[in-house]
């Protein structure tokens, strides 16, 4: 059986199919695609996001028809907002012994929170059970009380995202087996479980958000989106240096980093050593382009927008008390965590040590074994942690690992109200 990943970002679209046999996953093929008519991870053009997926709709189908019946795919975007709820029941069963009928029931008293009529709860994530009075329970079925209580973080989605996702998704031919947000399922491919039981948060750098999961004693404390990604620092440069985005993405891809220390005020940047970088030949659509300009001040306008970014983490932390807390530590993944020396600024600005999450560190651990010759450098690729946890979560779902529920108002098996983490 086929599962397919599918991360539909800003910038980009990328498309993971896998195969699982006797819990464990061997990844096929990877695909690849430019995303249109997506701004700060949502759909601003519907037209523009379908021709995108179909391209790689039609990539899939010629490798096997069947792997577009199984995809699961990401929510993003900074609108996605995260609530602390609970929920309190009277065990049902007159000996006291609690039922997953008192479970379910529990979870549901704890989504009982105002929405907008325009939001969908998309994740109920628990934190812990309370029997009686007696706190930090995982697994309450089976156990004696008269009094079941749960605190969970409910996270929810602007609906006409998810019914625009949906609706495309089915209208070229796919059946979506399950839906999730961002850094929930990328601290799944790129987390150790000593670093969720120390306290880490997970930064996921995106082109048009930045999102965060924080992880203390193996659950999740918070999470949060911000409107701001890699793609800001593009159109940053853009402005800064007066040319086209194109180019700017070219400058921050091959000159970029994320700190002045160590960048000479006499290190220059020309037309013609972007041109030989990337090979392409701007010199006719560039008038206004200086001819030479100072890596310094390509360096500065990057730093300031990571700095950002990483006030806008530290902020979240403090909001929860754990700025320079998590002796787990921070780990990025996203595209924006490519860029040089962002491991230095990162730990300068929170406080705490700082790497790159990366797969390939957990290959073994998560059953996972690369087919495609092509992929191999990819799971060395922090942007691909989203793509890579969705595979896991599609394989765990199938597995019955986990436990699942569904959105009745969408009426599809598609939106996940248990995010076990």
């Amino acid at each position: 059986m086929f599962i397919t990943a599918l991360d539909i970002g800003t910038n980009k679209i990328k498309a993971l199919v896998a195969e699982s046999k006797n819990n464990k996953l061997f990844l096929h093929k990877i695909f690849r695609a430019p995303s249109s008519g997506i701004r700060k991870g949502e759909i601003v053009d519907i037209d523009e996001t379908k021709n995108s997926l179909k391209e790689i709709f039609e990539k899939i189908k010629e490798f096997d028809k069947s792997a577009v019946k199984n995809i699961f795919v990401n929510i993003g975007g900074a609108n996605i907002k995260s609530h602390n709820s609970k929920g309190i029941i009277a065990v049902s069963r007159g000996d006291n012994e609690i039922t997953q009928d008192d479970i379910d029931r529990v979870n549901k008293a704890s989504q009982a929170i105002k929405l907008h009529s325009n939001r969908e709860i998309i994740h109920t994530i628990t934190k812990e059970f309370i029997i009686d009075g007696v706190e930090d329970i995982r697994d309450p079925l089976g156990m004696n009380g008269a009094r079941l209580e749960v605190n969970n973080i409910i996270i929810d989605a602007f609906s006409p995202n998810i019914k625009n996702i949906i609706s495309l998704i089915e209208m070229l031919g796919g059946n979506i087996g399950g839906l999730a947000y961002n850094p929930l399922v990328a601290s799944r491919a790129v987390l150790t479980k000593i670093q969720k039981d120390l306290g880490a948060v997970l930064i996921d750098i995106g082109a048009g958000a930045t999102s965060i999961g924080v992880y203390e004693e193996g659950k999740l404390l918070h999470a949060a989106s911000f409107p701001v990604g890699a793609g800001h620092i593009t159109n940053d440069l853009a402005i800064g240096l007066k040319c086209s985005v194109k180019l700017a993405e070219l400058i921050k891809i091959f000159f970029g980093c994320a700190t002045l220390k160590g960048i000479s005020p006499k290190e220059k940047i020309t037309l013609d050593d972007i041109v030989e970088k990337s090979g392409i030949d701007f010199s006719d659509v560039e008038k206004n382009f200086k001819a030479v300009i100072s890596k310094r001040e390509v360096v500065d306008i990057i730093e300031s927008r990571l700095t950002e970014i990483f006030e806008f983490v530290n902020n979240e932390l403090k909001l929860i008390n754990k700025a320079g807390r998590l002796p787990g530590g921070a780990i990025l993944c996203g595209g924006g965590a490519k860029l040089p020396l962002i491991l230095d600024l990162a730990k300068e600005e929170l406080g705490l040590p700082v790497e790159i999450g990366l797969l390939v560190r957990q290959l073994a651990d998560k059953n996972i074994e690369i087919i495609d010759s092509d992929a191999d450098g990819d799971v060395f690729n922090p942007e691909f942690a989203v793509a890579f946890g969705l595979l896991l979560l599609g394989e765990e779902h199938y597995s019955n690992v986990n436990k699942w529920s569904i959105s009745d108002k969408f009426s599809i098996k598609s939106i996940l109200r248990y995010f076990m983490p």
